[in-house]
């Protein structure tokens, strides 16, 4: 479990605004699932997802994502995988092979999403990548209610990463802004 509760250059729970945000977070909390609840619920709530807001600069790292208050779905995770983290809750990286066409037609694109680790439940998928019309993710373990059902060419990516895939970071490191983004979005054909 240890890697998965590691600060890193992306993970950076280790900057003083995000361990004092898991910290707020945390206050009153008996239990990790509550704690997990709170961080879930602020990322997907407070922090807006750059596609849905149609604008905004493309942030990578926790701290950018906090600080800027938006980011896409993968920077999102970035942020909650560090706010678990700093309140030594395990959590991991996850991917979905998504439709993109929301944004360009006949594309797909990577979806990212989180697992956490519950003495209770195990690991447990969630997605704070926000609400909006036709996407309704919640906090409900041991049930997964994540913010797209699979469709026809769509998949899961069958790992839990402890970082980043290479190919998000650096689309995130290449498009500055929304604009830049779209059609550009990060992708894998092969899971493997």
């Amino acid at each position: 479990m240890e890697e998965f509760l590691a600060s890193s250059e992306i993970i950076d729970y280790t900057h003083p605004n995000v361990s004092a945000k898991a910290r707020e977070l945390a206050a009153g909390c008996n239990s990790d699932t509550e704690i997990a609840r709170q961080c879930f619920e602020f990322v997907r709530d407070a922090i807006r997802h750059t596609g849905d807001a149609g604008e905004g600069i493309t942030t990578l790292k926790a701290s950018e994502v906090l600080e800027q208050g938006s980011g896409w779905c993968y920077a999102k995770s970035h942020l909650l995988a560090a706010l678990l983290r700093a309140n030594k809750i395990p959590a991991a990286l996850c991917y979905q092979r998504l439709s993109c066409s929301e944004y360009t037609q006949d594309i797909y694109c990577l979806h990212g999403l989180n697992a956490v680790y519950l003495k209770e439940y195990g690991w447990y998928r969630l997605d704070a990548r926000g609400n909006k019309e036709g996407v309704d993710a919640q906090f409900d373990p041991p049930h997964e209610k994540l913010a797209f059902q699979l469709g026809e060419k769509e998949y899961d990516l069958p790992q839990r990463y402890e970082k980043p895939l290479e190919v998000v970071v650096n689309a995130l490191k290449e498009r500055k802004n929304y604009a830049e983004m779209i059609g550009h979005f990060p992708d894998i054909e092969d899971p493997s």
